[in-house]
């Protein structure tokens, strides 16, 4: 498996340590115009939830995989945060601003993968 795909699954099993809801990966790495190989995409239900989010991938990814994000955005309103992995993009939304964004319809070429929600 490659470095790109550990990283993945490992920000997914993050998200998913926080209760994440509607998280979808995003493989935009044969469209024109992207900036990195994945998104992933996911909600909380409130700010408090969404930066408990980052939190996890922040130290999830750092602990295990030794790496932190080349930037991240979003933290003190904690409405919606974007982490920077460089070849992936993670993008964490409350419901009402992942609805207006609707990343998925725009990036909606990318080969995407839901994964389900924990019950």
């Amino acid at each position: 498996m490659n470095e790109t795909k550990i990283l993945v699954n490992k920000i997914v099993e993050a998200l998913q340590d926080k209760k994440g809801q509607k998280i979808m990966t995003l493989d935009v790495s044969r469209l024109d115009g992207s900036i990195c190989n994945y998104f992933i995409v996911a909600q909380g239900n409130t700010p408090t939830q969404v930066s408990a989010l980052s939190d996890s991938v922040w130290d999830k990814v750092g602990d295990d995989l030794k790496e932190k994000p080349l930037g991240a955005i979003g933290m003190q309103d904690a409405q919606w945060i974007a982490m920077d992995y460089g070849t992936v993009i993670v993008h964490i939304f409350i419901p009402e601003l992942r609805q207006f964004y609707d990343l998925e319809t725009l990036w909606a070429d990318a080969d995407t993968i839901e994964i389900p929600d924990d019950l």
